[in-house]
């Protein structure tokens, strides 16, 4: 459980800070490199903790993490796109709708 709340901190501070805009979308080897573990335990262990893989874990706090972003209705969704690391509005569009059955315009819209 601690591996879960560690994890969760790295990826709240990650989203917070400037490496979005440095190194991209975070990876599940650049979090378990983050907290000290082989890629492949990190990757079972959030997988027995959660029951989604370690990818699948990033993802979803990815969308959570855009849907926060999004309600600020000054910015566009491609500058949302930007600021999570996307280097292309494509890829988030395409793994939002896939998430959420919805565009990130139809999330904003609704919301």
């Amino acid at each position: 459980k601690d591996v879960l709340v560690r994890f969760e901190n790295l990826l709240r501070n990650y989203f917070n800070s400037d490496k979005p805009h440095l190194i991209g979308l975070p990876s599940v080897a650049y979090c378990a490199e983050e907290l000290h573990l082989s890629p492949n335990y990190f990757g079972d262990l959030i997988k027995k903790e959660t029951g989604h893989t370690a990818l699948d874990y990033i993802q979803n706090r990815l969308i959570e993490e855009a849907k926060e972003r999004m309600f600020d209705a000054s910015k566009s969704i491609n500058i949302v796109a930007s600021e999570l690391g996307f280097k292309y509005q494509q890829h988030f569009t395409r793994l939002f709708k896939q998430k959420t059955g919805m565009t990130p315009n139809e999330y904003r819209n609704l919301n």
